[in-house]
């Protein structure tokens, strides 16, 4: 029997090592999905519930895999589907490449059902590589091209394939005028930049008294380089959140996350500091930065294009991370640990203390922030963590210290909600021998991770660690965005579109054979959190968790947070008067200084 064009796409997927591609079915990949069916499912095709969500699966995939993540879906709303998780992908610079179908092409431009004009639809997304193949000569150029630039630029590609030419006999390209044949493999490579910009960048670094580092998932790779470089410079390391598994959270001037969702000592680092270096980041929030005028700065980062932003750099270094810093630490000088450096690592230390106060704070029912906290000390040093978009990425962001081999992601750059699921799906497709845990909002629950649950019910037994965690931290609210109103807006909560209805998750877990455990009483949350990473199944663990328990940025002013408080309306007076009370001590723990930001000398007051 001959060789269809559908049996080639996958042969080429398997020639490029493709072992998952997660998708689901529709008429308009019907080719593809009969060759699976001859392939004898190689590479794996893992059903999703959504195509939406299996584009989340690859992207999780991807980020804990190192690989290219693949998912497929059908034409028109299947690949209108997948278009939030690829943005995910592109936003977050993780190579993707998805396979959509298209309506046969004697159809094309006849108004057909399910007939969407995919390359423009998708121009944006897979701006770097969009291709749609009409002939079988194509390939396998199409799909070499796809991969290598998804890999080569860390971003989505997409190989659109109209139904008719899935069916078609393959037929390879020849040698011959407008043939375009092809290979395999990427090349792996490290740039570095020239000596005369690293020895720039050397004199930056050693004329500084209190240096600051900020690194990015881009400096994930160089975590020794890292730890050296801030040895010999007496610095502090904080983290933007994508990379806040790129360095362990157990070294004492490691001072955490920074921004909106980010600690105090990293705010502090940023406000105190005369050098600025930044690696693999491009942590967009600028007034998290030193002031400008402040500090001498330099930036190294991978992509030419990603240089430059943000802060006025007085060196921009394009190279890889590792290689970067290997060329450039035999440059730089000792510098003693003196006042800066303890003052580091004394307000790191303070700020864990605050971390433990504050999970203490009585809650009704429960303090979300204890739920988080006391999860810390139990995870396992292998563990593969992901956070959905929500307070409970704040939760994520403060509360869990990042150590041994552990790996840890969100949506860092699109917030968008829903990904917190797929991505610890993804993650043990790619790592079936490890824990893997998610820390979801009961908004981005309803949103799509009920749904998806039945997709770890499928699965899960293929997997030599059966350990998957859901942790719903179920306040019927959509607590982000309630308290950012109150806090920028000074509005109350609008009932009709923030209440969320109280929804059994983990009745239903336990209804499609998993685990699940409902949590009710500060008293039951470390057991639950025991018995689901001791069970021998996915668990959902459901706690009951107080919407009042706000998650304050470390910018933020007695002001805003007095306006936020006198915006709750509902409840009784005693409560409204307590939450008032509580949060503005709360502030005051995580301010500097207790104080105001605007009376900070040269602060601004904007947020």
């Amino acid at each position: 029997m001959s060789m269809k064009v559908s049996d080639y796409v996958l042969e080429r997927l398997r020639q490029w090592e493709v072992e998952h591609v997660f998708a689901y079915a529709g008429d308009g990949i019907n080719g593809l999905l009969a060759a699976w069916g001859r392939a004898e499912d190689k590479p794996r095709f893992i059903q999703a519930r959504h195509e939406e969500m299996a584009a989340f699966e690859a992207v999780g995939y991807a980020k804990f895999s190192g690989k290219v993540g693949v998912c497929a879906a059908t034409s028109g709303p299947g690949a209108i589907h997948l278009l939030n998780g690829l943005y995910d992908a592109k936003l977050d610079h993780v190579p993707i490449v998805a396979i959509v179908g298209q309506t046969n092409r004697s159809a094309m431009g006849g108004s057909y059902q399910q007939e969407v004009d995919l390359l423009s639809l998708y121009k944006d997304v897979a701006s770097e590589y969009c291709e749609m193949v009409t002939v079988p000569e194509q390939l396998p150029n199409v799909i070499d091209r796809a991969m290598r630039t998804a890999a080569a630029r860390r971003t989505v590609t997409a190989v659109i394939i109209p139904a008719d030419v899935q069916e078609l006999d393959y037929e390879p390209p020849g040698h011959a005028f407008k043939m375009v044949p092809s290979s395999l493999g990427a090349a792996h490579y490290a740039p570095v930049p020239v000596d005369d910009e690293i020895a720039r960048a050397a004199e930056v670094l050693n004329a500084g008294e209190k240096v600051a580092v900020l690194i990015g998932q881009g400096a994930r790779g160089a975590r020794a380089e890292i730890e050296q470089l801030a040895d010999v410079l007496g610095a502090g390391v904080a983290k933007a959140l994508l990379g806040k598994d790129a360095l362990p959270d157990d070294l004492p001037y490691v001072t955490g996350a920074i921004g909106l969702l980010g600690t105090r000592p990293s705010y502090e680092l940023m406000q105190d500091c005369d050098t600025l270096l930044v690696v693999g980041s491009s942590f967009p929030y600028s007034q998290f930065l030193p002031e400008f005028g402040q500090a001498r700065a330099v930036q190294i980062d991978i992509d030419p294009f990603m240089v430059g932003l943000r802060y006025p750099f007085e060196v921009n270094l394009v190279g890889d991370a590792r290689e970067t810093l290997t060329r450039l630490l035999p440059r730089l000088k000792r510098k003693k640990h003196d006042k800066w450096r303890k003052k580091i690592e004394k307000d790191t230390a303070r700020w864990w203390q605050v971390m433990e106060r504050r999970a203490a704070v009585d809650a009704d029912p429960i303090n979300p922030e204890y739920v988080v906290h006391a999860l810390d000390a139990l995870l396992p040093d292998d563990v593969i963590l992901a956070a959905d978009s929500g307070s409970a990425a704040n939760w994520y962001a403060r509360h869990l210290r990042m150590r041994g081999t552990m790996r840890g992601s969100l949506s860092g750059t699109l917030a968008t909600m829903g990904p917190g699921v797929p991505y610890v799906i993804g993650a043990k497709f790619a790592h079936p021998r490890r824990p893997a845990l998610a820390i979801v909002g009961d908004g981005a629950m309803q949103m799509n991770g009920l749904a998806e649950l039945i997709t770890v019910a499928k699965y899960w037994q293929e997997w030599e660690d059966p350990r998957l965690i859901v942790a719903v931290l179920n306040n019927q609210d959509l607590n982000q965005v309630t308290w950012e109103m109150r806090a920028m807006s000074g509005a109350p909560q609008f009932l009709p579109s923030q209440q969320l209805p109280d929804v059994p998750y983990a009745d239903f877990a336990r209804s499609i054979g998993l685990d699940g455990v409902r949590v009710e009483k500060p008293e039951e949350v470390e057991g639950a959190w025991r018995r689901a990473l001791a069970a021998d199944r996915p668990c959902v663990v459901e706690f009951r968790t107080d919407p009042a328990v706000p998650p304050i940025p470390p910018h933020a002013s007695l002001d805003q947070i007095e306006a936020a408080a006198a915006s709750i309306v509902k409840g009784d007076s005693d409560r409204v008067g307590m939450i008032r009370q509580g949060l503005k001590a709360k502030v005051q723990e995580m301010l500097p200084g207790g104080r105001h930001r605007e009376d900070r000398p040269g602060a601004d007051a904007g947020s």
